[in-house]
């Protein structure tokens, strides 16, 4: 059964940037990144998670490795901020349009200044979410970085 195409990768499309949609099965009691990077076997270490921080600047997203993790004071520091924190759970999709396990860096509610750590830049693609649980896009870093308007900085510890 061919996936349905979500807000991020038809944002991909208009953009004409080629991905591929990749299912994974969903485990409600586990919605941790490392649990999919699991089911991907060797692709799991090209799986990067979406990270929403709240900066005393205003919100933006950093994009780093399914088991790394990221270094607050870099990320303020690259987002212009003195200080960051994770955006609460409860706050996510209000402000994203995302739920926990399926927040893209791609076609959230609005546009937020957005990161990937520089190691997306080893692979010639990466595998975000799609922008629902169970869905994975597979794209080029650079590719990636144009359509959500991102830089690549060093951002874990």
């Amino acid at each position: 059964m061919k996936p349905h195409k979500t807000n991020a990768a038809r944002l991909l499309d208009n953009a004409g940037i080629p991905y591929e949609l990749t299912p994974y099965s969903v485990d409600e009691s586990n919605l941790s990144a490392e649990h999919l990077a699991e089911q991907l076997g060797p692709d799991g270490e090209r799986v990067f998670k979406t990270l929403v921080l709240r900066g005393d600047n205003g919100h933006f997203v950093c994009v780093i490795p399914v088991g790394t993790l990221l270094d607050f004071k870099r990320a303020a520091a690259v987002a212009g901020a003195k200080r960051a924190e994770l955006l609460p759970l409860r706050d996510l999709q209000k402000i994203t349009g995302y739920v926990r396990g399926g927040c893209s860096p791609l076609a959230m509610k609005k546009p937020f200044p957005t990161w990937l750590d520089e190691t997306a830049l080893l692979f010639d693609d990466i595998f975000v979410s799609a922008g629902q649980r169970g869905l994975q896009l597979r794209v080029n870093p650079v590719d990636l970085a144009r359509a959500a308007g991102a830089g690549f900085a060093a951002l874990i510890r």
